[in-house]
């Protein structure tokens, strides 16, 4: 049975807000994901924002087989403490050897923890869906990008995105938008496998988050006011309904298709992170101990 951690990128006021808009924490929304995904795999939810909320007792980093860090309303630009124990924690993970996956925060934190540089877009926001993605020459074979297209879209809000690349980081992915949209980061003793994209997000969640973040949608000229950010909330949620006549003309109107629709494929890179875990686990063991396995 895999023991799996899932850190909150957020702080207690994010995750309020996710609670109060949602009903459930971003980290309760992503180990449903991994559930439906490995049905045996006990989820172990931590909230590494707080000071409080790091590892429960009894249980160290050796005793798990893989660390998943979410999304997050924090900025690594904006430091303070709720950011530095993230850091830390990443950090401790890469000294354990312990397989890491990360999405949007989560490639934040892992490529800042490893001495990559994380900032503003320069070329501006995502705020709903990372459009035309495709792998690039080091991420065509790669497993994580496994049973992904020549290209494609997924769910995607962000304003900063990792502006340099660690040392030996290879980059996997990208689009018009973002050089990096999916890296592997190997540090220390340890692997990172994420994306800026988050293929953990469903039509809900994402409707949610849009409307989160209306305001900053607003201030990046993509919508005159909240009221239009919110209509385009209500639809990309109704991608969720069950009325197959619904979802193809609103599918239509969007632009998206079975990456995006599908759940499988639209976890596809979280099912593959999983698929591999025992293999990276073992690897990573070996290479910490200085055994060859």
């Amino acid at each position: 049975m895999l023991r799996l951690l899932i850190a909150d990128g957020n702080d207690r006021a994010g995750r309020d807000k996710r609670r109060e808009a949602l009903g459930r924490t971003t980290a309760q929304a992503f180990a449903a994901v991994v559930t439906a995904l490995a049905p045996s795999a006990e989820c172990v939810l931590i909230e590494p924002a707080d000071a409080e909320g790091g590892l429960p007792a009894g249980l160290g980093l050796h005793e798990a087989d893989g660390l998943l860090f979410t999304g997050s309303t924090l900025r690594l630009t904006e430091g303070g403490l709720a950011v530095e124990r993230q850091l830390d924690l990443m950090r401790a993970a890469f000294a354990a050897g312990l397989p890491t996956f990360g999405s949007c925060w989560g490639i934040h934190v892992a490529a800042a923890a490893a001495g990559g540089r994380v900032g503003a877009n320069p070329r501006g926001p995502e705020y709903g869906f990372a459009r035309r993605l495709a792998a690039t020459s080091e991420g065509a074979a790669h497993p994580l990008l496994a049973g992904r297209g020549r290209a494609w879209d997924a769910p995607a809000i962000h304003t900063d995105s990792v502006l340099e690349p660690p040392p030996g980081a290879r980059v996997l992915a990208a689009n018009s938008v973002l050089d990096v949209q999916a890296i592997e980061i190997r540090h220390g003793n340890g692997l990172f496998w994420g994306t800026q994209y988050h293929p953990e997000v469903d039509p809900d969640e994402l409707a949610a988050m849009l409307t989160l973040s209306a305001e900053g949608v607003v201030d990046a000229g993509l919508a005159a006011d909240r009221a239009e950010v919110e209509a385009y909330a209500d639809e990309i949620r109704a991608l969720g309904e069950t009325d197959p006549n619904a979802r193809q003309r609103l599918a239509w109107r969007h632009g998206v298709g079975a990456e995006l629709l599908e759940a499988g494929q639209r976890r596809r890179e979280i099912a593959n992170f999983l698929a591999h875990l025992s293999t990276l686990r073992h690897t990573f063991a070996g290479e910490r101990d200085g055994v060859a396995r």
